[in-house]
């Protein structure tokens, strides 16, 4: 009577051993052999039970994780604690990502481990999609924000990195046409000539502002009132951007109100944009509208002298410091998330969190600045050197060290010279030199002042420098109309040297 009660418990063991939803894999501490397996591992794994007992476990897992499995598996046998994550391979050479947890059991007489393992590969590849996402999305506020200058393709392009979209372009609005400045798509699309839409009322103009909200369209062919409206949009020769296409998004570019543009996106298959890629789409789009604005204010100062004017000028151009403090604020979203995962990426969030925060400040004191010359020649010019740093650091993320040594009371033209040198060619190298670490040197001797300017980055060769770029020639001018020595040396691969040197004696040699 008892033997067949044993034989009852251990047929109701099996069958719940059997039924668990979990991979159960029991393994001979001895041997490191599979002695038993449920149907769930054994599917997990691809192999039949058959297959699977007998095999050493180490062979379901992928090399790249042997070695710290292995070391669980060491530290199981002295301490029967088991967590770990790992890939696992299947017995067809594919892999997937498994959560193991493991405790002691005995198995016939012989002390084994039962382990348990469980596929998390989705929650993996969504936390690796997470990471792409915000390092994507940073990436873009960093370009963004290292120039008053967009570059719409290169927007695009990086947008198409975290939403796969088939065709894109980027517009502004000038009265009621909204004019591409970008196209990423069709070799068709591309290679014609840049196709306008015509809006032709204020309405339909505030149907695609939508309150700032992005339209997204499932099936533009379909009777779906915001299809019919896109659709009598796209006509005649702007149809093109509907060729072939079934799904649409359009995110409106917009900064308290003011509708300057807006991005359209679309896709062969019905439904494919979804209320996540909107949230992305309309964080680019946000920061692609604030830059536009700048540019726009930034050209106004730059031929505006009333003064009432500048100050006006002035309290608008705050806006600009929205680009670090919108990605502050997107690592501070994120941040608890990140925390939770992982504290090592935490605390780099953090560190960027400060240096974002410390950047819009200096970034908003140097505008300002700009703004009001007389604030350039009054002020220490050691001092404005440490604000262009701060500043360049802040939006581009590049080391900026500022050293400054003694201290002379220049003219102001060329303390406005020496200023205006230094902030272009931080922007260049924002722009080209992919620079990992900045330095500045001001130098105060007896027989004059000396300004270098350093980077680590690419470099360049004077021979193949592209037409249009004129930020060398500017500061040749700039440098020659006080009489002041400018020298740049540059190698591929070695980074660029920028020297300035000024002197009294220089000025009345040549007088």
């Amino acid at each position: 009577m008892q033997s067949i009660q044993l034989r009852s418990q251990e047929g109701q063991y099996q069958g719940i051993f059997d039924a668990a939803r979990d991979g159960l894999v029991v393994t001979d501490l001895d041997t490191s052999r599979v002695v038993d397996a449920n149907p769930a591992a054994c599917e997990m794994h691809g192999y039949t039970r058959g297959e699977l007992v007998g095999l050493q476990l180490m062979s379901l897992i992928h090399t790249d994780s042997r070695h710290i499995f292995g070391e669980y598996l060491r530290a199981f046998q002295s301490t029967d604690v088991f967590d770990t994550q790992t890939l696992d391979v299947r017995k067809g050479g594919s892999t997937f990502y498994a959560e193991w947890r493991g405790s002691a059991l005995t198995h016939l007489g012989r002390p084994c481990l039962l382990g348990i393992v469980r596929n998390i590969s989705e929650r993996v590849e969504a936390e690796q999609l997470f990471h792409h996402e915000q390092a994507t999305l940073l990436r873009i506020s960093y370009t963004l924000s290292s120039t008053l200058e967009l570059e719409p393709a290169v927007l695009l392009e990086q947008l198409q990195d975290i939403i796969a979209y088939t065709q894109g372009g980027l517009f502004t609005l000038q009265e009621l046409t909204l004019f591409p400045l970008a196209v990423r798509g069709a070799p068709e699309l591309e290679e014609s000539a840049p196709v306008a839409i015509q809006v032709k009322t204020a309405e339909n103009i505030m149907a695609l502002f939508n309150q700032h909200r992005p339209i997204r369209i499932g099936d533009v062919h379909s009777n779906d009132p915001a299809a019919q409206f896109l659709r009598s949009l796209l006509i005649d020769g702007s149809a093109i951007w509907l060729q072939g296409m079934r799904s649409w998004m359009w995110v409106s570019l917009a900064v308290k109100g003011r509708i300057i543009g807006g991005m359209g996106m679309a896709e062969t298959g019905r439904n494919f944009f979804t209320a996540h890629h909107e949230t992305l789409a309309l964080n680019v789009a946000n920061q692609a509208a604030i830059t536009m604005i700048n540019a726009e204010l930034y050209g106004h100062a730059q031929e505006l002298a009333v003064l009432e004017e500048r100050q006006r000028l002035a309290h608008n151009l705050h806006d600009a410091v929205n680009q670090s403090l919108f990605s502050a604020g997107l690592i501070a979203e994120v941040l608890p998330r990140l925390w939770d995962q992982d504290q090592q990426d935490g605390r780099r969030s953090l560190d960027d969190l400060r240096r974002l925060t410390l950047g819009a400040m200096a970034e908003m004191r140097a505008l300002l600045t700009e703004l009001r010359p007389a604030t350039i020649t009054d002020a220490d010019l050691g001092d404005l050197l440490h604000l262009l740093g701060n500043a360049f650091t802040g939006r581009s993320a590049i080391p900026t060290r500022v050293v400054v040594a003694g201290h002379w009371d220049l003219p102001h033209q060329v303390q406005l010279t020496f200023y205006h040198i230094c902030q272009e060619a931080l922007n260049n190298i924002a722009k080209h030199a992919k620079a990992g670490m900045v330095e500045i040197h001001l130098n105060h001797e007896d027989t004059g002042i000396e300004l270098i300017i350093s980077d680590d980055g690419q470099g360049f060769d004077f021979e193949q420098i592209p037409s249009g770029h004129y930020g060398l020639s500017m500061m040749q001018e700039q440098a020659d109309a006080v009489q002041a020595h400018l020298a740049i040396t540059s190698h591929k691969g070695r980074g660029t040297e920028i020297k300035l040197r000024w002197s009294p004696s220089s000025v009345k040699e040549k007088l």
